[in-house]
């Protein structure tokens, strides 16, 4: 299917640009967006998953993963039934599924990359999606974040009232895009057009070494060290230290307070001058609950980092050895995702700098009046799906207009906060491991985006007025 699509957007893209004269917009823009592929995307995203590969093999290798995959093995054992319940893949998807809740991006793409290739792993048809990578796609292009804060702050940027009002809207839209992305998906794995033969039967001396690892991860002298009293101290210090980091983000009087008396104020705003005059609008101080949320992301990466580390070296593993070895897949893996990566902006720079987003909203407006879309919001609407920091200009030009009704901005973020990007996640989470034939991810990641979309006009409408 990606194929015809890819096929189908390069046309129409060449086409339009032809009629309407923007044929050097267009070379330009391909240009320019392959190029960001490859120096803004592509390789900054190397060094992030050389950091957080490293942190995901301390915590496979000591044993974490396991423990975490056992908690939640009845609800992941029935999402994914191809996939065992011991094997390394479910750790990963939990974790990516947790930096996705928290809002953690920088973390969740690799975490969902080193997920992507373990279920490779068991895909008994190299090249070819497995249902269990159709049904994780369609997750992660629902993915439910507990605080946007990229919308939030676009709308505080621009002084719209109470930005955080977003986060509701934003849960239920993207819950509900959660539901159908996984229905989608399973129905979609039954139907003829994207059924996949039978398994072959395993080699009579096949392995799966990562299995065995997980199962029984090891140290230098072959077992995991037990945890002993000192271990269980240094692990709850660190607990302790995460706990206190989370109360003083949502105290920060307090924190004032904790530096006057460690004399540490004068250091603090020394350091804090270089960024005080590029300081970004505030999109002011959240309440009650989303306090502890917005907390928790902001202490979730550093915990995740000192916790594995204290947890791998207390079990007598070589905490800095293992680290490397980790982050060593990061730069292969990235080689593996560029060419998928250029293929895709291609296509999608011809479809945005040819003109045939507008054009398609001058088009489909008699439809959107028929289910009560509003047509200021069909460019977030298609533009959502194939580029983040498109449609993240798109809402911020939205946000602009001053004749816009307020529910509508409310609802421009709640559908940018409750969506994905999912080309961008298919070509890069797909490349990363070699497929090519997708199957039914495109089709059931499209299904969760939809769903998202047009809950979040329907409930922004009845909870902002519209």
């Amino acid at each position: 299917m990606l194929n015809y699509i890819w096929l189908a957007l390069i046309l129409i893209g060449v086409a339009v640009a032809a009629l309407m004269g923007r044929m050097s917009q267009v070379v330009n823009g391909i240009l320019s967006q392959v190029e960001a592929g490859v120096m803004s995307i592509a390789l900054p995203l190397a060094g992030i998953l050389m950091l957080f590969l490293g942190i995901m093999r301390l915590a496979e290798k000591s044993g974490a993963i396991d423990v975490l995959s056992r908690l939640i093995r009845p609800v992941m054992s029935r999402l994914f039934p191809d996939v065992p319940a011991e094997h390394p893949a479910m750790g990963a998807m939990i974790m990516n599924m947790a930096a996705n809740l928290l809002g953690l991006g920088n973390a969740a793409t690799p975490l969902g990359l080193k997920a992507m290739k373990h279920l490779d792993e068991l895909n008994p048809h190299p090249g070819t999606a497995s249902n269990a990578m159709c049904t994780f796609l369609a997750i992660n292009t629902s993915a439910i974040t507990l605080i946007p804060a990229t919308a939030i702050g676009l709308l505080a940027a621009r002084g719209l009232a109470n930005p955080y009002a977003i986060v509701g809207t934003t849960l239920v839209a993207a819950g509900c895009a959660q539901i159908v992305g996984i229905a989608a998906s399973k129905f979609f794995q039954r139907l003829p057009l994207f059924r996949i033969p039978d398994a072959p039967p395993p080699a009579a001396d096949s392995t799966e070494p990562e299995t065995a690892g997980s199962a029984a991860p090891e140290s230098e002298n072959g077992t995991l060290r037990p945890i002993r009293r000192g271990g269980w101290i240094a692990l709850g210090a660190v607990a302790a230290v995460f706990i206190g980091t989370v109360y003083l983000e949502c105290f920060p009087a307090q924190r004032t307070a904790l530096q006057n008396v460690l004399g540490l104020t004068e250091a603090v705003q020394q350091l804090d001058a270089p960024a005080a005059s590029t300081e970004k609008a505030d999109p002011g101080q959240p309440s009650g609950f989303l306090v502890l949320l917005k907390a928790l992301s902001v202490a979730a990466i550093p915990f995740m980092l000192v916790f594995f580390t204290v947890l791998a070296a207390v079990r007598g593993l070589k905490v800095y050895e293992e680290f490397v070895e980790g982050a060593r897949e990061g730069f292969q893996v990235v080689l593996r995702i560029m060419p998928f990566l250029v293929a895709m902006l291609t296509a999608l720079a011809a479809m945005r700098y040819s003109g045939a987003l507008p054009l398609m909203q001058s088009l489909l407006t008699p439809v959107l009046d028929l289910i009560r879309f509003p047509a200021e919001l069909l460019p977030m609407a298609l533009m959502r799906p194939l580029s983040g920091s498109g449609s993240q200009g798109v809402l911020a030009d939205l946000l602009t207009h001053e004749s816009l009704e307020v529910w509508k901005k409310y609802a421009a973020a709640t559908m940018y906060g409750s969506t994905e990007t999912t080309f961008y996640v298919l070509a890069v989470y797909f490349g990363s491991v070699g497929i090519r034939r997708t199957r039914h991810a495109l089709a059931a990641g499209l299904c969760a985006d939809a769903t998202g979309l047009l809950v979040a006009v329907t409930i922004c409408r009845v909870v902002f007025g519209g």
